[in-house]
C-alpha cells in the first residue's frame, strides 16, 4: 500500500488542538497502492461529527486532524488492480476507509459494524500512519471504500448523501421499514433529520416531524413536504398522537428522554438511535414490553447500501438541501454549525478553493 519512501504531499486543512480552529497543512499520504484510488477533493460536506472530533470533546482525538468524511472527488489515478473506477470518473468517499474483511459484518458486507474498522480521520491506516479526511486536496482511498456517483447527481448535492442520507436509509431498510403507507416520526430536523424526511416521504410514508419547538414547522411541512408536525413540549398534541407511528427515526445528538417518544409508537414500533448521545439514556421496562416495541441503533450505512441511496436519489429526484461555501470560511461554517444556524447542510468547495495554494502551510 505503499511505504514512507514513496509518498506525496498534499495540503489540507487541520485541527491543531482541541480549540478545533482549522488551518493549512501540509503533510504526506501513501504512494498509489494496487488497489487505491486517488481522489482529486471536489466537495466536503460538514457535520457535527467534525466539531466532536475537532474539539476533542470524545476524549480520543489526535491531533493534527484534518476531518471530514462526506468526500466527493474525481479519480486521478488509480492502481493496477482497480477494477470498479477508472480515471476521470466521479466518486464519493464516506465514513470509513479501511475494516479487516474476515469478520462476520466484513463477510455480510456491513463493514461498518466491523470491529477493526478504519475511520477516514482521526485514526491510523494499516501502514501505521494517520488517517486525514476530506478538506484536502487529495485522498487516496482502498477501492472498496469507494463509491461512484451516478450521472444526474450533482457532486455538491451527493457529498452529504455520503453520511447524513445513507444513515437514514441504512435502518428503513434494515428493519424492513420501506413498504409505503407506513407511518414514520423524525426526531430532530438538522443534516440527518431533514435526510430523514425526504427519504421516508419517497418511499411513500406519511411523515410526522417531532421537534421540541414550532419554529421549524412551516420549513418541516412547507419546504420539506412532511405530513405533520409535533411539539414534544405540547403534552396534548403528544397525547393525541400516542399510538401512531411504525417507527421513529431519532437523529437528536444530545441527551434527551425517551419515554415520551415511545409513547408515540404503535405495537412493534421501533424507535431507531441516529444521535451519538455521550450520556445514558433511559426508560422504564413497561414503555416497550406493553407494546413489544423496540428501542435499537444503527450506524452510517455499508458501501453496498450508499451506492442504493444514490441511486435511489435519483430515481426519486431527491436532492439535500446545501449551502456551499469556500474553505476560507470552514471555521465559520463550523461555529454555525455549533449554533444549528444552518440549512441544513454545509458543504465546502474544496476544489475551488485553490487551498493547494494557501502560503504558509506549516509542516507541523
Amino acid at each position: 500500500m505503499g511505504s514512507l519512501a514513496s509518498e506525496r504531499t498534499v495540503v489540507g486543512w487541520a485541527a491543531r488542538d482541541a480549540t478545533g480552529h482549522l488551518s493549512p497543512y501540509t503533510y504526506t499520504v501513501r504512494k498509489t497502492g494496487p488497489e487505491d484510488v486517488v481522489v482529486k477533493v471536489l466537495y466536503c460536506g460538514i457535520c457535527h461529527t467534525d466539531i466532536h472530533q475537532a474539539k476533542n470533546h470524545l476524549g480520543a482525538s489526535k491531533y493534527p486532524m484534518v476531518p471530514r468524511h462526506e468526500v466527493v472527488g474525481e479519480v486521478v489515478e488509480v492502481g493496477p488492480e482497480v477494477s470498479k473506477h477508472r480515471v476521470g470518473d466521479v466518486v464519493g468517499v464516506g465514513v470509513i476507509v479501511g475494516c479487516c474483511r474476515e469478520c462476520r459484518p466484513c463477510k455480510a458486507n456491513v463493514e461498518q459494524y466491523c470491529n477493526k474498522r478504519i475511520w477516514s480521520y482521526n485514526d491510523v491506516y494499516t501502514d501505521g500512519r494517520p488517517t486525514q479526511g476530506g478538506f484536502a486536496s487529495t485522498m487516496v482511498v482502498d477501492q472498496k471504500f469507494v463509491v461512484p456517483i451516478p450521472a444526474g447527481l450533482a457532486p455538491e448535492q451527493a457529498a452529504p448523501l455520503l453520511c447524513a442520507g445513507v444513515t437514514v436509509y441504512s435502518p428503513l431498510k434494515h428493519f424492513g421499514l420501506t413498504a409505503p403507507g407506513l407511518r414514520g416520526g423524525i426526531l430532530g430536523l438538522g443534516g440527518v433529520g431533514h435526510m430523514g424526511v425526504k427519504v421516508a416521504k419517497a418511499m411513500g410514508h406519511h411523515v410526522t416531524v417531532i421537534s421540541s419547538s414550532s419554529r421549524k414547522r412551516a420549513e418541516a411541512m412547507d419546504e420539506l413536504g412532511a405530513d405533520a408536525y409535533l411539539v414534544s413540549s405540547d403534552a396534548e398534541a403528544m397525547a393525541a398522537a400516542a399510538d401512531s407511528l411504525d417507527y421513529i427515526i431519532d437523529t437528536v445528538p444530545v441527551h434527551h428522554p425517551l419515554e415520551p417518544y415511545l409513547a408515540l409508537l404503535r405495537l412493534d414500533g421501533k424507535h431507531v438511535l441516529l444521535g451519538v448521545v455521550g450520556e445514558p439514556l433511559s426508560f422504564v421496562a413497561p414503555m416497550v414490553m406493553l407494546g413489544r416495541k423496540a428501542v435499537t441503533g444503527s450506524f452510517i450505512g455499508s458501501i453496498d447500501e450508499t451506492a442504493e441511496l444514490l441511486r435511489f436519489c435519483v430515481d426519486k429526484g431527491l436532492t439535500s438541501q446545501i449551502e456551499v461555501v469556500k474553505m476560507g470560511y470552514v471555521n465559520e461554517a463550523l461555529e454555525r454549525l455549533e449554533r444549528n444556524d444552518v440549512r441544513y447542510r454545509f458543504v465546502v468547495d474544496v476544489a475551488g478553493s485553490n487551498i493547494e495554494e494557501a502560503t504558509g502551510a506549516p509542516a507541523n
